[in-house]
């Protein structure tokens, strides 16, 4: 017989105690700062962290989401209400399908800095993968939200709905990458700065909402 597996409500506290090891949060001027005067070599780290960071974000993120769910799942059957709440379950759990097929996407951080070392091209092609993956995963985690946040309130825990206007817009590559070549370089920086800027807004955001959800799901029966 195998260890037993743990309950929904610790694999929520699990995931939730783990954002400092996922969520990193960027300086840009120390980045900067650091990459200048390691002639730019610690570039070369932020490139690696800017694709760890976004991949082990949207895994623990969903092992969050998961866990919430199917604590609520558990609430829902003490309570007689898993049939009334069934089409929010499954909502969010076909939400949840959007971020773990984030997972299988090629973003290997180790592979793709080596590819940003041999060609410098990746390096502006792991900045539009990038950013679409992070519009791609918050519109789908804030789809989990908003039925978690139903389910919970119905449960009477209650944690407050995602704010749909977060999500942010998607950069115009075709515009950047011609600015970039007319600048020689120099409008890189701007790109960069936002590269690091806005998932780190992305997670500060995450941490309000985390902190709610499991204020709620701890609330004594």
């Amino acid at each position: 017989m195998g260890p037993p597996t743990a309950q929904p409500i610790d694999q929520l506290r699990i995931a939730y105690q783990r954002r400092n090891d996922t969520d990193y949060i960027f300086s840009f001027w120390s980045a900067l700062g650091w990459t200048i005067l390691t002639f730019g070599i610690f570039g070369y780290y932020v490139y690696y962290q800017l694709l760890r960071r976004m991949r082990d974000h949207n895994i623990r993120r969903l092992e969050l989401l998961e866990a919430a769910r199917s604590y609520a799942w558990q609430l829902a059957g003490e309570k007689g209400l898993q049939d009334e709440l069934r089409p929010n379950f499954e909502r969010a759990a076909s939400h949840e399908e959007v971020m773990r097929q984030m997972t299988t996407d090629f973003r290997d951080p180790l592979i793709w800095l080596l590819l940003i070392w041999l060609t410098g091209i990746a390096g502006i092609i792991s900045f539009i993968l990038l950013d679409g993956d992070l519009i791609k995963h918050d519109t789908a985690e804030g789809g989990v939200e908003s039925e978690l946040a139903t389910i919970y309130a119905r449960l009477g825990r209650p944690v407050p709905q995602p704010d749909p206007a977060r999500i942010k817009g998607k950069h115009n590559y075709v515009a950047r990458v011609i600015v970039l070549i007319v600048t020689f370089g120099i409008y890189g920086f701007w790109w960069w700065y936002n590269m690091l800027q806005e998932p780190n807004e992305h997670f500060e955001t995450n941490w309000v909402w985390e902190d709610a959800l499991v204020q709620a799901a701890q609330q004594p029966a």
